[in-house]
């Protein structure tokens, strides 16, 4: 098993690694809005904050060999289903593959953060 750590998302606040590689799957520890130079959070809107977290997964799947059409399957928290529609629409923007998912409501994200997406991709 490898360890992926790449500058261009956050550093993990934890004691884990941005996503691990075994064979052809990467798996993409749970990505939050901040923003990689400075650790700090998007603020704004469910969409903004969302299109982070995909840029975030986006730049760790890169280093991994991999990208979003790859994804097999995501994770996503939202602190409020009542963010379900605008969260699903910039989702669906960026993951065209359909990955398998799910997408359950949580009391409370690290950092105050109002999504959280995971993923597992495969390596071309």
């Amino acid at each position: 098993m490898d360890t992926v750590a790449t500058l261009n998302a956050p550093q993990a606040i934890g004691p884990y690694s941005q996503a691990t590689v075994l064979g052809n799957l990467v798996f993409a520890s749970g990505q939050i809005p901040a923003v990689p130079e400075t650790g700090e959070l998007v603020t704004g809107t469910i969409t903004d904050q969302t299109r982070q977290v995909i840029a975030n997964l986006e730049a760790i799947l890169s280093v991994a060999g991999s990208d979003l059409a790859h994804v097999l399957k995501s994770t996503c928290f939202l602190t409020n289903m009542g963010d379900f529609a605008e969260f699903n629409a910039e989702y669906a923007l960026h993951f065209t593959g359909l990955p398998a998912r799910e997408c359950v409501e949580v009391t409370a994200l690290p950092k105050g953060a109002h999504v959280e997406i995971s993923v597992i991709a495969e390596r071309p």
